[in-house]
This record gives structure tokens, sequence and C-alpha cells, in this order.
């Protein structure tokens, strides 16, 4: 079976490329880097993770990279090797993606939207008829703050908190078009928000919540005119006291993805929610801000009108916030009607989550439970 993984070098992408490997003798990476960058990026992510060391040496043998832009027709490729390239494959992983929450949805849509149509051709024009496996985000249910999301419900009934939820939701539509179109089958993977404990490292791609370091690296202590709790100043960050997010480690959705794959398929369009048993609430949000912005979170219905000089400051990533406010479910039954209760074992709470935010000197593998 001939696999290829477009996003290989992302965050996601790194943990499925090596579940892939321990599944198929040879994988084609679609690298936008370039196939000698992502190499190397991929051989450094499996030195850090702690990867047997004849992996890493097998990697030039078993991996295949094939430049491409997937913002440009045909992948940027002559027709001719766009061809050949499409009837190659059996199987097509879509991972590469736009994860930027407040970035221009023009931007995002370029990626997010445009990138999987150009995917899609590609399995379209494939002699081999490929199956495509597109990862799409749990978040496409938009700016629903209640109750349940149910595995097949695609609608903007209720809008979107950024332009990335907006951009993958397009993205869905596009791949669910497609499948009915072409009568091809499809799975789509739906994850939470993706974690790791593995501490922060310059060759490794930037985890999800490192705004919130950032941001308590670059406020001043010494603003004046903030609220006082103690030592303490107070930030005032609006959410629900009743709020609760889904962090899903990245290394164990990586690994119910590669499960799920291997699942028969109904021949149409397969979709899972792929998440974490227990959802955080708020209140660990709260508590990793205090322990990296050292300050003292007070939630609140909506932003303040009279921000503090401290709040006016602080920049906690825009579309992010509106997550504090969120009481809604993921619910998983085909996920667990296939695979039984899916665990990761991992207590995904402040130890945990400061783990990935915190540099260490030796980074080792981000498996440990918490």
């Amino acid at each position: 079976m001939h696999v290829a993984l477009t996003g290989a070098t992302g965050f996601l992408g790194l943990r499925l490329l090596r579940e892939l490997l321990t599944r198929h003798d040879s994988l084609t990476v679609l690298a936008h880097s370039g196939g000698a960058c992502a190499l190397r990026r991929i051989t450094r992510f499996m030195e850090l993770t702690g990867a047997p060391a004849s992996l890493v040496e097998e990697l030039p043998r078993r991996l295949r990279t094939v430049d491409v832009d997937l913002g440009r027709p045909r992948m940027g490729l002559s027709a001719d090797a766009f061809q050949e390239l499409a009837d190659e494959l059996d199987v097509i992983w879509h991972s590469a993606g736009n994860i930027k929450l407040d970035d221009a949805l023009v931007n995002l849509r370029q990626v997010n939207v445009e990138g999987t149509r150009t995917v899609l051709e590609l399995a379209a024009v494939g002699v081999r008829k490929p199956v495509v496996h597109h990862i799409s985000t749990a978040f496409v249910g938009g700016a629903r703050r209640d109750g349940v999301l149910y595995e097949d419900e695609l609608d903007d009934t209720h809008g979107f908190e950024n332009g990335y939820e907006q951009s993958k939701y397009e993205a869905e539509v596009l791949v669910r078009e497609w499948s009915r179109v072409h009568g091809r089958p499809v799975v789509i993977m739906r994850p939470g928000v993706l974690v790791t404990d593995l501490p922060p490292h310059p060759d490794l791609p930037r985890h999800p919540m490192q705004f919130i370091r950032e941001a308590g690296q670059s406020w001043l202590p010494e603003v004046t005119g903030a609220m006082s709790h103690g030592n303490r100043p107070v930030l005032r960050m609006p959410g629900h006291p009743h709020g609760h997010l889904n962090l899903m480690p990245v290394e164990h959705a990586a690994a119910v993805m590669v499960q799920l794959a291997g699942m028969p398929s109904s021949g149409r369009v397969d979709t899972y929610h792929v998440v974490h048993e227990h959802d955080v609430s708020v209140d660990v949000m709260t508590a990793l801000t205090e322990r990296f912005m050292r300050v003292q979170v007070k939630i609140v219905d909506e932003a303040p009108e009279d921000p503090t000089p401290l709040e006016a400051a602080t920049d906690l990533y825009p579309g992010f916030m509106a997550y504090l406010k969120h009481r809604r479910r993921f619910d998983d039954t085909r996920v667990r009607t296939l695979l039984g209760p899916v665990s990761s074992g991992i207590r995904v709470g402040v130890e945990y989550l400061s783990s990935g935010l915190t540099t260490k000197a030796t980074a080792v593998s981000g498996t440990g439970a918490r």
C-alpha cells in the first residue's frame, strides 16, 4: 500500500508519520518546506522523542519526499508529475493546515480550503482511487457553546469563534461534496485541542498553547494601575465559571487516528471525534495562566470596558479566549463503538500542560501521565 502524507513536519503530522511508519515500510511526504529540510526536521523530531536509532537510520530509505505547494495548481507540479504522483497512491493523509486562530480569513482559506481542494484533485485523478484521510477539527462546531456536538453534524448556524474554525468548516463542506460527486469514501478526523507534555525545543513545532507562556514573558510587572490581589495584579478574563475544553494529547490522537484508518469504510464519509475522555475545566486554564503570568485571574462575563494597563497590555490570543465560555461536549460514540473505550491514560492538568510549555535542558518523550 502506497501512502502519502501532507503536513508531515507539523505538530500533529510528525506524530502521524511516526505512527504510520509502524504500519508501512515506506511513506511519501508531500513537503512544502523542501525535501531535504523536511527530512532534517523529521529526523530531529525522532531524535528528540527517543525513537530507536534503527528507525532514525532508516528514515532516508523509508521516506520519499516530494516538494509541493498546496496553494498552487497541481501542487506546483507539472501535469505529468502530478498525474504520476496521483497514480502511485492508495491513501492520502491530509494533515497540512494553517492553525493560527487569529490569522486573516483569506490566509486561512488559502491553506485550509484551497489546499484541501488540491489534495482532492490529486485523489480524483489517481488511477488507484486513493482513500482520503482528512484532518479537520472538532471545532467546526463553531460558536455553539452548549449541548452536545455529534460526529455527523456540520452546520454554520451558530457562526464561528474565529477564522480558523470557519476555514476548517468550509474545507469539510468541500470534502463531503467531493465524496458525493465522485462516489468515493473519505475519512474525516476531528481532534480536540492538541497538546503535549514534551518540553519546547527550537527544532520542534510550536505548541498550540505556547501563547500563554509568551504572554507571561512579554507583559511588564511594573505596569501601574492594575488592581491588586495580594502581591499579584488581577487579570480579568471573560469566560464561564463552569466552562470546559477538550484537550487531547497529540501522541494519543495520532495513535487513535491511525487505528481508525484501518477500520472498515462505509463507502461514504466517515467522521470521527478524536477527543479526550475528560474535558479540562476553566479552573485548570486559569491556574495555568496564573502560573506563567504571575497574576490572579478573575473570570468575568464579558471583557471589561475599563481595562487596566495590565489587561490592555496583555494579548492572550483573541482567537482562543472565547473557548473559556464553552460548555459543550463532543460525542465520540462512533469511535468508542469501533475501538472500545479509548483512554490515553493521561490526566491533562496543570502539571501536564506546564511541562509542555516549559523549556528544559533535555527534552524527553511526551508520554508521561500527570
